[in-house]
């Protein structure tokens, strides 16, 4: 058994979204406001790029976000391939609370965060560090396909080329290192309720109209009040042939403990796909009981974990491949 309310989120911007969600659950409110409070916070802040404001754009040049909601399979919501509006884990709240859907994609996404009152972003959410870093990647992009004659048209890859480029963008300069992939928040309540909620602007450099793991229910994120909850961040096609957070969650149902439970999901990801020097997936569980867990496959991945103790970054407690 672990200690409520808690909260724990991924990666070292972590700590921006518990900041937010802490208060939210330490003055009795429920997971739910707390785990939105914390994605919300995040997608706010320009220093990540790869959440919200400034995350990097497709290779067309244009930011699209993907978020997911959940309480439990009957109370879940997402949007997909959003535009212009920040606050993609607040638009996919209101899918689950004010729709008979579970997703809403691409122009229906953005039209109803319009009804719904969210006002769109000057910028569609581009920054200057983030346009700067899109066009930098272009010239290399543009510069290779003349050497090697790939002849992509515009806002597409050559597909055995994918990989090698997105490795490479995100070691240009302009691309601030340190910043990886979704926020995934999961809280516990003093009601002993658990909420989860992810955020990304999806892989940098992608083709447009690519949606990863996030915003689909029991791949980015799943919940069921009876035993646990669970989160994927990395790369996202890595994560959707697996289920990664429902297989978890169905761990945690077998009996797994949390730390068991992502370790699983993370072999599961090794004996499916052939992984890659730059592939990374990390994923993080809690019990309904409060007891958490994260493990990657590779080094570099953290939390920021927050309860009645404090404030705490936690490395992964297991790396697979080193």
């Amino acid at each position: 058994m672990g200690v409520r309310p808690v909260v724990i989120s991924t990666w070292s911007f972590g700590a921006v979204a518990n900041a937010a969600a802490w208060p939210v659950l330490a003055g009795g409110g429920s997971a739910l406001d707390a785990v939105v409070a914390g994605a919300t916070a995040v997608e706010d802040d320009p220093a990540v790029d790869s959440v919200g404001v400034g995350g990097l754009p497709d290779a067309s040049g244009r930011v699209s976000l993907d978020a997911c909601v959940m309480v439990g399979p009957g109370r879940c919501g997402s949007v997909a391939y959003l535009r212009g509006y920040a606050h993609a884990a607040q638009v996919a709240r209101l899918v689950m609370e004010k729709t008979v859907h579970v997703m809403l994609a691409g122009d229906g996404a953005e039209a109803f965060a319009q009804r719904q009152g969210f006002v769109r972003h000057p910028t569609d959410l581009l920054t200057l560090a983030s346009k700067s870093a899109w066009e930098q990647w272009r010239v290399a992009r543009d510069a290779e396909d003349r050497r090697g004659g790939a002849g992509a048209r515009e806002g597409e890859l050559p597909a055995m080329n994918v990989e090698e480029r997105y490795a490479q963008a995100r070691h240009m300069p302009g691309a601030r290192e340190g910043n990886h992939d979704t926020v995934c928040v999961l809280g516990l309540d003093d009601k002993g309720e658990l909420a989860g909620a992810v955020t990304t602007s999806g892989l940098g450099y992608k083709v447009p109209g690519r949606v990863g793991d996030s915003p689909i229910v029991g791949h980015g994120l799943y919940v069921d009040q009876q035993v646990g909850a669970a989160a994927a961040t990395g790369n996202g096609e890595l994560v959707m042939g697996v289920c990664g957070s429902f297989l978890a969650v169905e761990f945690m149902r077998q009996g797994r403990t949390p730390a068991e439970a992502v370790v699983g999901v993370l072999e599961r990801v090794v004996g499916a796909y052939e992984v890659l020097p730059q592939h990374q997936v990390g994923v993080v569980a809690m019990s309904a009981g409060g007891a958490w867990a994260c493990a990657s496959l590779r080094g570099g991945f953290s939390c920021c974990v927050t309860d009645g103790g404090g404030q705490r970054r936690v490395e992964s407690g297991r790396v697979l491949l080193g």
